[in-house]
C-alpha cells in the first residue's frame, strides 16, 4: 500500500526557501509517498515558546493539531519545527486532556525529513546526480531535540557521486538560534566565523543542512566572506535531477 504523508512546511522554508518544499514534495514523490498540503498551515510556535509566550504557542499548537489529525505521517524539513511538535506540543495543555491526547497523537506521527526517509520508509541511497565533496552541520534541536545525527549521514554517505566528509564541531551551532542572532549579534557573528573556518578547513565544496534557519545563518556567513561554498538543505541535495533540476 502507498505510504501517505503531510508537508508541514515552516515558515523560513515557505517565505526564503520555497525550493526546498518544492525539492520535499518531489522527492518523497519519487519514494512512492503520496503527499498532501494541508492548507492553513501557520508557524508552528517555536519562536513564541523560545523567547517564553508558552499560552501564545499553545494556542498556535491548537490551531495547527487539527490540520493534520487525519495525516497518516507528518514530514518536516527542519528539526526544529519537528522538535516543536514533538516534543513541545504534547505539554503545551496541561489543563485539557482532550487536546493533550490530540497532541501526542500528532506527536506520534511527525517525523523530520531524514528520519522518515529512513526510519520509516526504510531508504537509505537515494540516487542523485549530484557530484561533490561534502560536509555536513548538525542543527541544534534536530540532533539534541530528537536525537538524529544517524539518518542524515546515512543519506549523504549513500549518495552516489558525494565525497561526505566530517565537519569539526558539526554538533556545535552554528550562532543562529531564531532570535539569538538578532539580540546577541556579536556573540552569533563569534559563532559563526568559527564554523565557517572549520567548514572552509575541509575542503567541501557544498555545506548541507536540515534547517533552514541555519542555512540562513550560514549562507549569509558565506556570501559575505566571498566563499565558493554552497549552502543546501538536505531535500536540494537529494532532489536535484527531479522536475525542472532546480530543486
Amino acid at each position: 500500500m502507498p505510504v501517505n504523508a503531510s508537508l508541514l512546511v515552516t515558515c523560513l522554508v515557505d517565505l526564503f526557501y520555497p525550493d526546498v518544499g518544492v525539492a520535499v514534495l518531489r522527492l518523497l514523490r519519487r519514494h512512492g509517498v503520496r503527499v498532501d498540503f494541508p492548507p492553513g498551515q501557520t508557524c508552528c510556535g517555536l519562536p513564541l515558546f523560545n523567547s517564553g509566550y508558552h499560552r501564545e504557542a499553545a494556542r498556535v499548537a491548537a490551531r495547527a493539531i487539527p490540520l493534520f489529525a487525519r495525516s497518516e505521517h507528518v514530514v518536516v524539513p527542519s528539526g526544529s519545527c519537528a522538535f516543536m511538535v514533538r516534543a513541545e506540543y504534547p505539554h503545551l495543555f496541561p489543563d485539557d486532556p482532550a487536546m493533550t491526547r490530540a497532541a501526542r497523537t500528532l506527536a506520534g506521527k511527525t517525523y523530520e525529513l531524514s528520519q522518515f526517509l529512513v526510519s520509516v520508509l526504510g531508504i537509505e541511497r537515494v540516487e542523485t546526480p549530484f557530484r561533490g565533496r561534502v560536509t555536513y552541520h548538525d542543527s541544534c534541536h534536530l540532533l539534541r531535540g530528537l536525537g538524529e545525527s544517524r539518518a542524515p549521514r546515512t543519506l549523504l554517505r549513500n549518495a552516489p557521486g558525494v565525497e561526505f566528509v566530517e565537519l569539526p564541531g558539526a554538533d556545535q551551532c552554528c550562532g543562529f538560534g531564531g532570535s539569538f542572532a538578532v539580540r546577541l549579534p556579536e556573540i552569533s557573528g563569534a559563532i559563526l566565523r568559527q564554523k565557517l573556518d572549520r567548514v572552509r578547513a575541509t575542503g567541501a565544496d557544498t555545506l548541507v543542512a536540515c534547517d533552514a534557519g541555519c542555512l540562513m545563518q550560514m549562507a549569509g556567513g558565506l556570501a559575505r566572506r566571498g566563499e565558493a561554498i554552497r549552502a543546501l538543505h538536505l531535500a536540494q541535495l537529494l532532489a536535484q535531477g527531479d522536475g525542472d533540476g532546480r530543486a
